[in-house]
């Protein structure tokens, strides 16, 4: 049992070759600051050596006298020990004996001659220091080793705006661990300062290079998917190339708010694409026909501990005006035309009026914000207002504007910087687009447990009654703030004492929920979904039998979960759970019970 989905590590995709080459790459840049110091300090290197070297020769070749007067020479040994401590500023004094005139007049020299050249060489080593080329090399190496260290699965997020910091911290409160590329030395610096839990290493490259998904960990055998969600697209689809033709086997989610991007994204495997514009439609038609629905996929998508979102209002059947034709506006339009709406669009802009010619819609050229174009859109006779350009001052002001004109209007606002927040929380539309948020939360969906994404795929076909009811009884037994979320899969390793158990197709999911200390009470939990081979049974009820190697999404509380385990490891729990009979654990015990196996067997199965 797992709170995540962990997949065994798998070895990269490629030939031998391949992967030498890629070894090869990766010994060269390990050694490339110390090759950028070496080309960068060889003249000072050089001049300082030379210099060491030209006054120990001279110094052995400057006559001296011993105590007596004799003539005397130093040692190799002797010069290059007394200039080993006066070039360094030590100095121990004169040896082995004092020196002469001469001797003092080359030494005067030599220590001139040093200071020159330990001038120089340090001068280079600063200027090296702060060269670009060697600060980069030396934090591309640091970053290298730390995600060879990784020894556990890890994604990789390309981007580290406001989608990869909500997706980022999401993720480490799960316990998972990551990597992160961004073009932006502040975001990589702010990565360093933020609350994470994890070590998580970041690098200043660009996502559209192979070689920086490669440094990034693209084909070490931990890692388990890429997140590609930069603000730009032609990134986002180089990294979904890279992965599907480096590492077909990895799952990638990628952001784009592009149909022909997605479209060629698609081409290369089978990534998960989200379009912010085009999943928000759905939400607003699903939010509008089946609010309950859209209450549960909302809190679900919000991770863990997330507070039960409100209901909130639905507008009555009506028009609607759409203010903005860009790529949100089109999207739209042409999700609420799809659902039944009849749809005026307010657009200024020379591309969205072309656009609006183009595709036929209701259109009213003008400023949105302006009192006299909404009246010409006859906004006081529609049902809501879409406030959806891009810039976010001018969508405040259309809110102002149209609550003013009818406090019955729906408002639907388009959030696109994240410092207008504190307004647009102010203003308190009724539904409020923040594209990078979006992504955030079906990536996370998707990553976190990927039954998860299913679940949220299937379940708005079950109706917005089987919604309601399942959210009351997630109330009823966890509260109003979001549970766990884990899986369990029916295997040998993670259900040991099940085994016998479901290989004679004796165990109902009922059964299976009941509390280990005493089985007449259930646990705090919920089984969301029961996935087996091609079927997938979305909120079963407590008379599914299961199945070896059945997997299962659970909702409940972490008490629930570690009761579950212990069902899942100890057999004497495990029969007491299914049966009600509790079988002696201890050798004492068990000689004790001298009812006969076959006797128990019996009692077992009467009572199954």
């Amino acid at each position: 049992m797992s709170t995540l989905d962990p997949r065994s590590p798998r070895p990269p995709a490629g030939s031998g070759a391949a992967h030498a080459a890629g070894r090869h790459r990766r010994d060269e840049r390990s050694v490339a600051a110390i090759f950028l110091v070496m080309r960068r300090m060889r003249v000072p290197l050089m001049a300082l050596i030379a210099v060491f070297a030209i006054s120990v020769l001279g110094l052995t070749l400057v006559p001296g006298e011993d105590p007596e007067g004799r003539a005397h020479r130093l040692s190799f040994f002797d010069a290059f020990y007394f200039m080993s401590y006066t070039a360094t500023t030590i100095g121990y004094g004169e040896l082995p004996h004092p020196f002469t005139d001469a001797q003092r007049l080359w030494v005067i020299l030599s220590i001139y001659l040093t200071v020159i050249a330990w001038a120089y060489a340090i001068g280079a080593l600063l200027t090296l220091l702060q060269d670009r080329a060697f600060r980069q090399a030396l934090s591309m190496q640091h970053f290298q080793r730390k995600v060879q260290r990784i020894g556990e699965p890890f994604v990789i997020i390309a981007g580290y705006g406001q989608t990869g910091e909500l997706l980022a911290r999401s993720l480490d409160a799960l316990g998972r661990r990551m990597v992160v590329l961004d073009t932006s030395p502040d975001r990589i610096d702010a990565l360093d300062q933020a609350p994470l839990r994890g070590d998580v290493p970041g690098l200043v490259a660009d996502a559209r290079s192979p070689h920086s998904l490669r440094l990034a960990g693209l084909e070490s055998a931990h890692c388990e998917g890429v997140l590609a969600l930069t603000d730009d697209d032609q990134a986002n689809l180089t990294a979904c190339m890279a992965v599907g033709l480096l590492r077909p086997d990895l799952p990638v989610v990628a952001r784009t708010v592009s149909g022909a991007v997605m479209t060629r994204m698609q081409a290369f495997g089978s990534p998960t694409v989200v379009n912010p514009f085009d999943r928000f439609g759905e939400h607003l038609l699903l939010a509008l026909r089946a609010p309950s629905s859209f209450q549960l996929m909302t809190w679900l998508e919000a991770g863990p501990g997330a507070d039960l979102p409100d209901i909130g209002r639905r507008p009555p059947a009506g028009r609607w005006v759409v203010c903005g034709y860009g790529r949100f506006g089109r999207a739209l339009v042409a999700d609420l035309r799809d659902g039944g709406f009849e749809v005026t669009v307010v657009e200024m802009a020379d591309a969205g009026l072309e656009a609006a010619r183009a595709d036929g819609v209701d259109l009213v050229e003008g400023d949105g914000s302006d009192p006299d174009v909404l009246e010409s859109a006859r906004l006081d006779e529609a049902v809501g207002l879409v406030a959806g350009t891009s810039d976010d001052a001018t969508n405040l002001s259309m809110i102002a504007t149209a609550r003013q004109v009818s406090s019955r209007l729906f408002l639907i606002g388009r959030q696109n910087d994240p410092a207008y927040a504190p307004l647009f929380q102010a203003v308190q539309p009724d539904s409020l687009l923040v594209p990078t948020e979006l992504v955030a939360h079906e990536a996370y969906a998707h990553l976190s447990t990927p039954m998860l994404w299913r679940f949220l795929q299937q379940m708005p076909g079950k109706g917005d009654i089987w919604a309601a009811d399942l959210v009351a009884e997630l109330v009823e037994r966890c509260g109003e703030r979001l549970p766990a979320l884990w899986r369990l899969h029916l295997t040998p390793p993670e259900a040991p004492a099940l085994q016998r158990w479901l290989a004679d197709g004796g165990i109902r999911l009922g059964d299976l929920l009941r509390h280990p200390e005493s089985r007449e009470r259930e646990l705090e939990a919920l089984v969301l979904l029961v996935r087996r081979r091609d079927e997938t049974f979305l909120k079963p009820g407590p008379d599914l039998v299961l199945e070896p190697g059945d997997l299962l999404l659970f909702a409940g509380r972490p008490e629930a979960s570690s009761a579950l385990q212990t069902t899942l490891v100890v057999d004497a729990t495990a029969e007491y759970v299914l049966t009600g009979q509790r079988r002696p654990v201890g050798w004492l015990w068990r000689r004790l019970d001298r009812r006969p196996d076959d006797e128990h067997a019996r009692e077992v199965a009467e009572h199954r």
